[in-house]
């Protein structure tokens, strides 16, 4: 079985992500519409609802440098978040289990809503949160 190319996989992706035919609860596209390399990506999680997240909008950074999708993004919340996998930085730590378990056939949209899952998770839920637009 043969691969698919970064570049291919990138554009497969971005034109998902700003055709809006992913989850509704979030969204990714380029951070810069010139950025031919497609490395820089600005993604948007959704709160849960029912969770200390409901009815806010976390705004992250992804990175998906020459490694990718052989090796998963960097990922890092500019919203100011508390979460176990997320270090005093905003970094997704390796210990998130979607980057700690990578696949090539994962995504951006995978790793975003995986996040949001992660969030409205029991032991998450419920934890007390930085103050509502606050970033790092």
């Amino acid at each position: 079985m043969s691969k698919i190319p970064r570049n291919f996989k990138l554009l497969e992706e971005l034109e998902k992500g700003e055709k809006g035919l992913g989850a509704e609860s979030i969204s990714y596209g380029l951070a810069s519409s010139d950025d031919i390399t497609m490395t820089y990506w600005n993604g948007t999680i959704l709160g849960p609802p029912h969770s200390t997240h409901e009815n806010r909008i976390y705004s992250l950074h992804i990175v998906c440098d020459d490694t990718y999708p052989e090796k998963p993004p960097l990922v890092r919340f500019i919203s100011k978040i508390n979460l176990p996998c997320v270090d005093t930085e905003g970094k997704v730590t390796n210990g998130f289990d979607i980057l700690k378990n990578w696949k090539r056939s994962y995504t951006m949209e995978t790793v975003l809503l995986e996040l949001r899952k992660t969030m409205a998770s029991p032991s998450n839920k419920k934890l007390k949160q930085p103050a509502e637009g606050t970033t790092y």
